[in-house]
């Protein structure tokens, strides 16, 4: 199965910054049920920040390269994300190249931090290796608002 954690690019600065969005529903199929009720898993929320870090690499290139994620140097989680919460993916370039991305970046719902992360490494791929250019360029400005997804 294929999470699309990003529903929404807010705002982006070309080899800069980018900040989306992901707004929970209690309908999707990632919860883990726990004392205090469901909790969306923590390596989920870690996804949704390095999808915001692919979106920021594939705008930035000009649908060319995209991330794939290797590790990360420092992560702080803060809080549980709940169903109904949206997130607010806020990733900066550190360094970026032809062949690698070094992002930072943090989680939040609403005022409160729920994700920091520090040194997160990707691999910079061509962007075909993965999926469809076509169908990725369409994703693309769906989540900029510019067309419909049908």
């Amino acid at each position: 199965m294929r999470f699309h954690l990003i529903d929404r690019i807010d705002e982006w600065e070309s080899g800069v910054r980018l900040r989306g969005r992901k707004v929970t529903s209690a309908d999707e199929s990632y919860w883990t049920p726990t004392p205090n009720g469901a909790v969306m898993p923590a390596a989920l929320v870690l996804e949704a920040l390095a999808q915001a870090g692919t979106w920021l690499l594939l705008l930035s290139t000009g649908y060319k390269r995209r991330a794939a994620l290797a590790s990360a140097a420092g992560v702080r989680w803060h809080a549980e994300v709940l169903p109904g919460d949206v997130l607010d993916l806020d990733v900066r370039f550190v360094s970026f190249d032809e062949t690698a991305v070094t992002l930072d970046g943090t989680v939040r719902v609403g005022d409160r931090t729920v994700l920091e992360v520090s040194g997160l490494m990707c691999a910079a791929l061509g962007s075909d290796q993965l999926e469809d250019p076509e169908d990725t360029e369409r994703m693309g400005r769906h989540l900029l608002r510019t067309e419909v997804l049908r």
